[in-house]
């Protein structure tokens, strides 16, 4: 068997070698021997006895790497090509390809890799290394894999430069770019981290990365989560001591404060290359790409994570792109976000995040979502929830409250046709604010929980977006909507482009601000309200003012919303984390109706927001004028952010107007748009007549075939009382789960 071992200086220092090397360096300098010991700590606790092992496709730099990464913890470094492979063959790796041919080299290879032993080094695999499954299994007992992605157009022109000769599978039939994309598969199958590395980048700067990848994969305590409401001053030791992570963020949903989730060290930035190299990369990839770095492998491992996210978006989306970014007139551009199976935006979060939630929860507990809905998100979560596994929903259930009145007839029909066997809506005679409210009350009332987890065995979670994983997704979006300019000669990277979004609870804004963030570069971000105007005054003047606001029932009604959630989660970034701040204006806002930010706070808002609202003929007017000058049709919620748009963008770069919702769902007011003069209220008649116009995007699937299926069911329906509410939630626990 091949054996390499950790030589001297991984090995544990004797107590007195350790002692003759502090007393020469401390005579010599007192603090180089800090800085020395604090190095020789790092590197060396950083590796113990587990090794770093390198994947990636041939010419993506692993030997190089290895050597400077090897250099730099000061322990052995093997190349299997070199130091494996062409040792136990006595033979040239492409004398050996030549000799065996492509099949038998994978299993000759594996062999070899079977072998092969190794112990606190730093290991450099062969390009074919992860097609040999029983070879990976052996070296990944032992070791961090650390995928060096370089893309395909980049491998290529490096792979041509240096003539190589010896890339295994390519043959006079078979392009290197499709060798290439067919091995990724395998590399995407055994990594631990991935470390994206663009065309340009020097071998020093990859090193460094593997050495800060390692380093974050091996200390899940640097990303933790704080409540908005949170003091870092403030804190006891005992909430210091409690930490928080990803995975206890998204059973939790809401703060016991009644604050929300964010990430206490803030969200990981993309270098500049690092975005470009996702320039190519399919809607799937970059998902995973950038899931990757906000979701710590302690919480989801890779190899989970990428499973996840192609169950949510391999099949259940209609159109290949999943969000594709269509041309619509002068410097407007729609990201259209509803090929998803309810045809709403909220399909992107949705199909993901109950898988998330399912791998993250403990077995020993049942538990119940509850969901607050202005229209799109009770169907979307309602879908997304009925798509886990059997054995799943036995324990995880959901109810969803929406205002009974207060959503579209075909919403109301999509709600209550997607009931399943542990998921069921709830309407409420009040309007959104309070449901939203309302569950927020609930799961600040220890009293009700803990009675629940107690007689039941159940938990309350969220699913609404104020749970931080509804946010990631979206971020997701933005992000890929910007590199599809990119990829359509559009503009080039760096160059800057607006988005307008039209805007209720505020997620959908603050995830593009995050991919502003994160190193995408967006200007302006355009929050489109409806008469529903409060979030556009507080914009604009910086008060927050709902004394004397009713609710106005709107043509957009996923934005008939006064109270926006997500924007405690902006407010605590722009005030630098002052939690105590946030928990004042918050509390005024609940006890008194309203409040003011500082002239400071407003300053660096309107730095990065912009606001209009547009009423209900304004909306209808547009769809109307769009569809006559181009044959689209856009839904209620992307017309009030067209108008918006109109008004605000100064023209001088592309502006993406996020289309949230397909227009069939509001068929009623599209029908009045088109100027129909009498419209059957059934909603399947009402699709039909659309259809006829023949018009794009064509009538959503999804939607049409739900309605066939299922029609109006039964629902229930109760008063907007907290008790009430409450007595619901208690009735459907004892029916599922006990």
């Amino acid at each position: 068997m091949f054996h390499i071992f950790q030589y001297q200086p991984l090995r544990l220092i004797t107590q007195n070698s350790l002692s003759s090397m502090y007393l020469k360096l401390m005579l010599s300098r007192p603090v180089a021997f800090a800085q020395i010991w604090k190095s020789w700590f790092s590197s060396h606790s950083l590796l113990g006895k587990k090794n770093i092992i390198l994947m990636g496709p041939p010419g993506a730099g692993k030997t190089t790497t290895g050597r400077i990464v090897g250099q730099k913890l000061d322990c052995p470094v093997i190349d299997i090509d070199d130091d494996v492979l062409e040792t136990t063959w006595n033979m040239s790796v492409s004398e050996k390809l030549q000799d065996v041919g492509y099949e038998e080299f994978l299993q000759e290879e594996g062999k070899a890799l079977l072998k092969f032993s190794a112990s606190g080094s730093v290991i450099s695999l062969s390009g074919s290394n992860p097609m040999h499954a029983a070879g990976m299994q052996h070296i990944k007992k032992n070791g961090i894999v650390v995928y060096l992605d370089v893309p395909t157009t980049v491998i290529m022109s490096r792979l041509k430069s240096k003539q190589m000769d010896r890339i295994v599978g390519l043959s006079p039939g078979t392009s290197l770019k499709d060798v290439l994309q067919f091995r990724k598969q395998f590399y995407k199958k055994w990594f631990d981290i991935r470390v994206l590395c663009g065309g340009d980048v020097a071998a020093e700067v990859v090193a460094e990365k593997v050495l800060d990848a390692v380093k974050r994969y091996q200390d899940s305590e640097l990303e933790t989560f704080i409540s908005t409401r949170s003091s870092r001053s403030g804190r006891s030791a005992e909430e210091d001591s409690h930490k928080l992570y990803f995975s206890d963020v998204v059973i939790q949903g809401l703060a016991l404060d009644g604050g929300l989730f964010v990430p206490e060290r803030g969200l990981p930035k993309f270098t500049a290359e690092e975005w470009q190299g996702l320039i190519e990369a399919t809607y799937i990839e970059r998902a995973q790409v950038i899931l990757e770095k906000c979701i710590h492998p302690a919480d989801i491992p890779a190899s989970k994570l990428a499973e996840i996210i192609e169950t949510a978006y391999g099949e259940n989306f209609s159109c290949s792109k999943v969000a594709p970014v269509r041309h619509l007139a002068g410097n407007q551009f729609l990201l259209e976000l509803f090929h998803g199976p309810t045809a709403s935006f909220k399909d992107f979060a949705l199909q993901l995040v109950p898988h998330l939630f399912a791998y993250c929860i403990p077995r020993s507990c049942n538990y119940l979502i509850l969901v607050a809905t202005s229209g799109d998100t009770g169907s979307a979560v309602l879908d997304g929830f009925s798509r886990l596994h059997d054995t799943d929903k036995q324990r995880i259930a959901l109810v969803n409250f929406f205002p009974e009145d207060g959503v579209s007839p075909i919403q109301k029909s999509q709600m209550i046709g997607c009931q399943k066997e542990n998921a069921w809506s709830v309407g409420v005679k009040s309007d959104f604010d309070f449901c939203q409210t309302a569950i927020k009350q609930i799961f600040t009332n220890s009293d009700f929980t803990g009675f629940l987890t107690v007689e039941y065995g159940t938990a309350l979670a969220a699913a609404n977006s104020i749970n931080w994983a509804r946010l990631l997704p979206q971020i997701v979006y933005h992000a890929s909507a910007y590199l599809d300019l990119v990829h359509q000669g559009i503009i080039s990277f760096g160059s800057p482009v607006d988005i307008c979004i039209p805007t209720g609870n505020f997620g959908n804004m603050l995830a593009a601000f995050y991919a502003k963030m994160m190193g995408i570069p967006i200007r302006k971000c355009i929050c489109a309200s409806n008469e529903n105007n409060v979030l556009t005054e507080f914009i604009r003047t910086g008060v927050y003012d709902l004394r004397g606001r009713k609710l106005i029932s709107s043509f957009s009604p996923a934005v008939d919303i006064l109270k926006s959630s997500n924007l405690e989660r902006y407010l605590h970034l722009i005030a630098n984390e002052d939690g105590q701040l946030v928990t004042q204006l918050f509390n005024q806002l609940e006890n008194q109706g309203h409040f003011q930010l500082r002239k400071d706070l407003l300053g660096k808002l309107q730095q990065d927001l912009v606001a209009g609202w547009c009423s209900d003929e304004d909306c209808l007017a547009a769809i109307h004028s769009v569809y006559s000058t181009t044959g689209y049709i856009l839904d209620t919620h992307t017309a009030v952010a067209k108008v918006v748009a109109d008004r605000l963008q100064d023209r001088t770069c592309p502006i993406i107007i996020s289309s949230t919702a397909h227009y069939s769902k509001f068929a009623p007011a599209i029908l009045r748009a088109l100027r129909i003069a009498e419209i059957n209220q059934n909603p399947l008649s009402q699709l039909h007549l659309l259809s006829s116009y023949s018009a794009l995007p064509p009538i959503h699937w999804g939607l049409l075939e739900t309605l066939k299926k299922t029609g109006n069911g039964d629902h229930q329906v109760c008063a907007a009382d907290m008790s009430v509410l409450m007595s619901h939630i208690e009735t459907l626990i004892q029916n599922h789960f006990m």
